[in-house]
């Protein structure tokens, strides 16, 4: 049986070079990160150290000039082409600055998507104003100015309004198709209608919004933003509804075909493929991005079956992410007993790093495991802390997650805290579960899990195959394993 899609940790260019064959993917959606509420004086603030403090926090986490930049924009000059053409011509333009940085590193990437289309694949690229006429040039440049099919308006309604312009409330999506044969079936919505009457060739229904007809979608779609209460929302800042990936998948993607999103973030598009029956491919350089998806499958659809690679396997690997970065080490290894990045929009963790969710019957109360991890030098304080934890938050068991053995004393400390005694709601056998416990990533990763009363739901995943050691430029924890190309992966024909 094919797995449902694979799932990628990493750069999603090298990634794209190494795994996904030519002419394997039907649809490619990508919201690249970018920083939409950026200043434009941020964005082409020349590159003389001028910029104040405040300005660089708020572009910090997204596209910068420096080297890196400059080098991949040197490297997509010396290929030639239009793609050349057009980035010199932007060089000229916008000189040096944050926006040349971004559109620096999309233009590799565009060319590898257009490989990876089948002939008769599309793409559709979501973004905003502050930077949609420039990725709609370089997607001339790339696809072809008569590959341009629609700029889509994503129209929503969300709180807030200017008094000094008018209130931003659309983002762009940009449609091109790969050949002059592309894929595509229309998709119907709602239409409502003042009345009901007059319209006695057409079949008119009603709801809770009033009488409607259904029409073909047309290029300004009014899909509701997501809500901070929609069960939907996972606090992901750049979280798109399900509703809006469906009808793009539904329109360009046939029944058995393969989606790819290279930067998948939170996972919506392997969401939304994943309820349609359709395959999909998802990148993302961050293990805070992979380990949410793998729990949003969990939630939503129970056992999956599908290809994680990227991840670290070996005690080796994690040590090396954890000397790279503790804060993907530890997304990481929360994803290793499938647990969730604790809610820092709540303001710092005070000593909880993850949360993991469970009931022991359907419909019973929710009960909470809460989570340390850490990849430092650890001690029997940490251990009371984490004991202080779990009373504080009223939580059944504290787990503390080390990458260095524990000492006989923290053994010991957590063995005081006593057991958890599961099957109170009469959900099968009684169970003793020791309250605190420590797991090493080392043990983890030979199979050890946390001694609690089962899951409602498995994710399935395939034995990790060998790594093989990457060099890049830029030292970044991304040792792809060598693994069976897509087409074994995901039986693509």
């Amino acid at each position: 049986m094919a797995q449902s899609g694979a799932l990628f940790y990493g750069d999603n260019l090298d990634v794209m070079r190494r795994h996904v064959p030519d002419e394997s993917v039907d649809l490619v959606y990508l919201d690249p990160p970018f920083n939409s509420n950026a200043n434009y004086n941020v964005l082409f603030a020349e590159q003389d150290g001028s910029r104040s403090a405040a300005q660089v926090k708020a572009f910090g986490d997204t596209w910068r000039w420096d080297k890196a930049a400059a080098v991949a924009f040197e490297e997509v000059v010396e290929a030639g082409g239009e793609t050349s053409k057009a980035m010199q011509a932007f060089r000229k333009l916008i000189g040096p600055s944050n926006m040349l940085a971004y559109l620096s590193m999309m233009a590799p990437r565009l060319v590898e998507l257009r490989r990876v289309l089948k002939p008769e694949g599309s793409i559709y690229l979501h973004c905003d104003p502050t930077a949609s006429h420039y990725l709609k040039l370089l997607m001339d440049s790339v696809f072809g100015g008569d590959r341009f099919l629609n700029e889509v308006i994503w129209f929503y309604k969300t709180g807030g309004a200017s008094k000094r312009y008018w209130s931003r409330k659309h983002d762009s999506i940009l449609f091109y198709s790969k050949t002059g044969k592309w894929r595509f079936s229309a998709q119907k919505e709602k239409s409502y209608l003042m009345h009901k009457y007059g319209f006695s060739n057409v079949k008119i229904e009603e709801d809770e919004g009033g009488a409607f007809t259904w029409v073909n979608a047309r290029d300004v779609w009014d899909i509701p933003a997501l809500r901070g209460n929609q069960p939907e929302t996972l606090g992901y800042p750049t979280q798109k509804p399900v509703a809006l990936l469906k009808r793009i998948i539904e329109g360009s993607c046939p029944e058995d075909g393969v989606v790819l999103d290279p930067f998948c973030g939170c996972g919506t598009t392997i969401d939304a493929a994943q309820r349609l029956g359709r395959r999909w491919i998802g990148i993302d350089i961050t293990h805070l991005a992979t380990n949410l998806i793998k729990n949003r499958l969990l939630d939503k659809f129970g056992e999956v079956d599908f290809s994680v690679v990227g991840e670290p396997t070996t005690l080796t690997d994690a040590k090396q992410l954890a000397g790279e970065d503790r804060y993907q080490f530890q997304s990481w290894a929360l994803g290793l007993v499938g647990a969730r990045t604790a809610d820092q929009r709540k303001g710092p963790d005070e000593g909880v790093d993850g949360r993991l969710y469970f009931h022991e019957k359907a419909g019973g109360k929710t009960r909470e495991v809460v989570i340390s991890v850490k990849s430092g030098t650890t001690g029997v304080g940490h251990v009371r802390e984490l004991r202080g934890v779990v009373e504080r938050e009223e939580a059944e068991l504290g787990l503390l997650i080390t990458l260095r053995k524990p000492t006989p004393k923290m053994r010991a400390e957590a063995a005081t805290a006593g057991y958890y005694r599961s099957g109170s709601e009469g959900a099968g056998a009684w169970g003793k579960h020791p309250r605190l416990q420590i797991l090493t990533v080392a043990e983890l990763l030979d199979g050890r899990r946390i001694d609690m009363p089962p899951l409602m739901g498995t994710l399935k995943f395939p034995a990790a195959p060998p790594k093989r050691r990457i060099h890049l430029d830029k030292p970044l924890f991304n040792n792809l394993p060598d693994v069976p190309n897509l087409d074994e992966l995901l039986s693509i024909s």
